[in-house]
């Protein structure tokens, strides 16, 4: 018996030493431009490829969906959605892509008014719409296809849904409010965040059964988790006296991820198996900047 708890307090000792031993996270940052005319590039996803999803405006106002692998930039356009107006007002983007580089995205149609969700592969677009909804977003997809996003139901409630095959599921966090799914990982877990009757945003990790709740301790205004990678990370952003400030949940423990060049918004959106990062952050003179975040 002495041996045994010997041999216990071994191992908890090497197994703590081991955590105290672990070297701090080290990130880089580096601003990401669409084009040299671009008056701005917003990124939302990256794949394990590293290449990145999201939009960019041209020099004449108008905004495009986008890929862009390297220095290669595939620029997508829809002819029924709006094209202008930014992100959140409707115009074209994509928001989520997997490792085929088949992307998600929504715009507004010019047709209804309407959120128009999609995916996007191999030149096609492909509806997402949620049934007799008043509108879809799609916003993540995992490397099996599998779409999350939001939709307005016939009361323009909003609800978060997962799309697999040709199967809709909705998505409602217990006890909040306008629910929004945004990141899918291979496995199935699904960022979900919603407003609380409090009005702040609360986050979770949801597996198709259950909620665990991801709130960064040094939030005092709430938390949302953007999304989840095939390993268990997390980032997204969370809010406090000085504004809105990145994170990324790693190993059980929490770190920000501030763009030194923020000047108080820094909010990641993409993240990918190699812990790169990517986002849009506000610098001082305003508007929105994207990033990609290297992590060591």
């Amino acid at each position: 018996m002495k041996k045994s708890i010997f041999g216990a307090l071994l191992v908890l000792l090497f197994v703590a030493v081991g955590i105290a031993a672990a070297p701090p996270l080290t990130f880089t940052f580096s601003d990401v431009h669409a084009n040299k005319s671009a008056m701005e590039t917003d990124t939302f996803a990256v794949n394990d490829a590293g290449a990145i999803a999201g939009d960019y405006v041209d020099s004449k106002g108008v905004q495009h969906a986008m890929i862009l692998a390297g220095k290669k930039l595939t620029t997508v356009d829809h002819k029924d959605c709006v094209t202008s107006g930014g992100f959140g007002a409707g115009a074209i983007a994509f928001y989520g892509i997997n490792k085929t580089g088949a992307a998600a995205g929504w715009c507004t149609s010019t047709k209804t008014g309407l959120y128009q969700g999609f995916a996007y592969s191999g030149g096609k677009f492909t509806a997402v719409n949620f049934p007799k909804s008043k509108g879809t977003q799609a916003i993540g997809i995992n490397d099996k296809g599998d779409v999350v996003g939001l939709y307005l139901d016939s009361s323009s409630v909003q609800h978060g849904y997962l799309k697999r095959g040709t199967k809709y599921t909705s998505i409602d966090a217990p006890g909040d409010t306008s629910t929004e799914a945004w990141g899918i990982n291979n496995s199935g877990r699904i960022t979900v965040f919603a407003l609380s009757s409090a009005g702040i945003y609360e986050s979770f990790l949801y597996n198709g059964k259950t909620f665990k709740k991801v709130s960064d301790p040094n939030a005092t205004n709430g938390t949302i988790a953007r999304i989840v990678n095939n390993k268990g990370d997390v980032a997204g952003a969370y809010f406090n006296s000085s504004g809105t400030i990145g994170f990324l949940l790693h190993g059980g423990k929490y770190y920000d991820v501030q763009d030194p060049n923020a000047t108080t918004n820094t909010r990641p959106d993409g993240l990918n198996d190699s812990l790169e990062i990517v986002g849009r952050y506000t610098p001082a003179t305003g508007g929105n900047v994207g990033f990609k975040v290297t992590t060591k």
